[in-house]
Parts: structure tokens; sequence; C-alpha cells
């Protein structure tokens, strides 16, 4: 096979792949400016792990006073920012590495099917089925769904403060319905045990719902939290290498990890986390604040061999940003908006709060989308 020329071209002959791959494959463009690349490692990470770590730090210091309605525009703007992240940060660069009429997406097999949409649809199918197992698991081994969770927490509290309540909350649950058959000895003896079970079982539920609450949601969150380190760790050794693109992308990705931290941060926050697991948030904040200066710190350790735009980079990055809008896609879809807005029951009681809700969502999408111009 003849190497091909660019300065001599055939168009009725040329191979695509070849002419697309001369144009997208570049040689390492580092051009200096260590010392602004080593600040970028102590700058980023410490920006990033501060905001990513104010919610959670907040939310255990009631003395600070933080309002309430800060916590409410952290949530649901971070809510905006990971959709953001999903499609514009996520979906279009690996379209751009590995799509049609990209080098790679051009190229053998990749030009036989559409791989890039093939990842990120298996990629939410994947978590779709995790969430659906574990969902599924965690309410066989605790024995209670959370619609039964919910109702019986209910029907206990009422029975607790209104004695009329009981027999209904007795009708529902089949220990209230045995300890009650014993009513022709001694009312008065029954009434009392009916209560004190009551109360016991009351407590029994709400522990375990609130097991099986924090198992889904802290399983919600790591699907999250690692689509955006996958993402962090991409762009964290493209920025320790890039060209004169650097003095552009440094502040940008200062806002772009600050955002995307406030999010995991306010949604890390509404977890509750037993007294077990309290180190958790600070570990999972460490985790995501270190992520991109190490990152840097790599990239500039393989500054001058790295090649960011090579073919089997640009196939890493690829693959790696589908999965990861896959896993976003997903979170922020169905987790976030879905489970936020659409399944709430409590949405329409408060009409000024749900706006506010949105349009927090739509200025962190708005925010990031942005961003997108840039980085």
């Amino acid at each position: 096979m003849t190497a091909f020329d660019p300065t001599n071209i055939d168009l009725t002959t040329v191979n695509q792949a070849e002419v697309i791959c001369y144009f997208a494959i570049g040689e390492n463009e580092y051009n200096g400016q260590f010392g602004a690349r080593i600040s970028s490692i102590f700058v980023i990470g410490l920006v990033s792990t501060s905001v990513t770590y104010f919610p959670v730090i907040a939310r255990k210091k009631p003395s600070w006073k933080i309002p309430l309605g800060l916590y409410t525009f952290a949530r649901f703007f971070g809510s905006g920012v990971i959709v953001a992240t999903a499609f514009i940060h996520l979906l279009d660069p690996a379209y751009e590495a590995i799509g049609p009429g990209s080098c790679v997406g051009e190229s053998g097999g990749w030009a036989e099917y559409p791989w890039c949409a093939a990842i990120v649809l298996t990629s939410i199918m994947a978590v779709f089925c995790v969430d659906l197992v574990a969902e599924v698991y965690v309410e066989r081994k605790f024995g209670v769904t959370k619609e039964e969770s919910s109702v019986s927490n209910s029907a206990f509290l009422r029975s607790d403060r209104d004695p009329d309540a009981a027999p209904a909350a007795a009708a529902m649950d089949p220990e209230f319905h045995v300890s009650a058959q014993h009513q022709d000895h001694d009312h008065r003896k029954d009434t009392e045990s009916l209560y004190s079970n009551s109360a016991f079982l009351s407590n029994m539920t709400s522990s375990t719902a609130d097991r099986l609450s924090f198992a889904q949601q802290i399983g919600a969150f790591l699907v999250l939290e690692f689509g955006i380190i996958f993402h962090s760790v991409i762009i964290g050794l493209n920025l320790g290498v890039v060209g004169d693109e650097f003095s552009t992308l440094y502040p940008v990705l200062v806002f772009h990890q600050s955002f995307e931290g406030l999010g995991i941060g306010a949604r890390l926050s509404n977890i509750p986390f037993p007294r077990s697991k309290s180190w958790m948030p600070w570990a999972l904040c460490a985790l995501y604040g270190l992520t991109t200066p190490v990152s840097i710190a790599i990239g500039l350790g393989v500054r001058t061999t790295y090649l960011p735009e090579s073919k089997v980079s640009l196939m890493v990055q690829g693959v790696l940003n589908a999965v990861s809008a896959g896993f976003l896609i997903y979170s922020g879809s169905v987790e976030m908006l879905a489970k936020d807005f659409l399944f709430d029951e409590n949405r329409t009681k408060k009409l000024g709060k749900l706006g506010r809700m949105v349009a927090y969502v739509f200025v962190g999408t708005a925010t990031m989308a942005l961003i997108g111009y840039w980085a």
C-alpha cells in the first residue's frame, strides 16, 4: 500500500479515511508554560474540591445558618450542569473522536457500524439494569418496598397520634392483626399492646426504609460520580499537554470542574448516610476533587511523548466519553429530572417553588452549555 500523499490526491480513488485522518491526527503540541501548568494542578484542585465539599460541610454545620434556598439552588443548578455535561461535554466529543466522519469512525470496522451510538446505548442500558437489579435486591433483602414502607410509616404515625387510626393500621399489618385478636380478654391491655407494637414496628419500618433509601441513592450517585470522573481524567491529561489552547482552557476548566463539583456536592449532601458510613461523603468529594489534578500531573509527566490526537488516543477518549455520556444521560434524566419533578407527588403544592427549581435547572444547563464553547 502506497503512503498517503496530501500533495497528489485523486478524488475518484482516494480513501476517505486517509484524508480525514490527515487533518485529524496531530503531533504533540506541548509549548512550555510549565509553571502555569503546575499552578493549574493546585488551583483546579483547590477550587473544585472546596466547591464540592461546601454543600456537604454546610449541611453538617447548622451554625453556619446557610439559607435553605441556597441548598435548593445548588441542587437543581447542579442537575442542569450534569445534563449539559452529558450532551455538550461528553456526547459531542465522543462523536468527534469515534463517530461518523471522524478518523476512527471512518477506519476499518469502526466504519461498518455506528459504534459511538452503540456504546452510549449500551452504557445507558447497563446502568438501567444495575439500577433495577440493585433496587430489587435491596427491597427483597429488607423485605419491604418503597411504596410499602411509605404506606406503613404513614399508618403507624397516624396510629400514634389518633386512636381511631389504630384499627386501620392493624388491618394493614399481619402482626397488628395477630395482637388484635386478644381483644376478648382485656380490651385495655390489648390496646396498650397494640400501641406498643405500633411504635416498635414503626421504628423497625423506618430503619428499614432508611437503609433502603440509602442503598438506592448511593448506587445512583456512584454512577453519576464515576461518569464524571472518566471525563475528568481525559481533560486533566489533555490540559497537561495541550498547546496554544492552554491559556483558554485553564480558566474555563476552573469553572467547568467547579460547577460539576457543586452538582456532586449538592447531591451528596442530600443522601442520608448512616453513622457507620459517615466517612463516605468526605472520601467521595476528595475522589472527585483529586482526579483532575492527578491527571494533569500525569499529563505533565508524559508531556513530550503523549499524543492526545493520535488514533489510539482518540479511540480511547471516544470510548470513555461515550460510556460517561451514557452514565450521565441516565443519571441526569432519570435520577434527577424524572425523580425530582415527574415522580414527586408534592410538586404542585407550591408552584412558586416548583418554578424556581425548574429555573435553576435551566440556568445550570445554559451555563454549562455555554462553557462548552471553549471546552
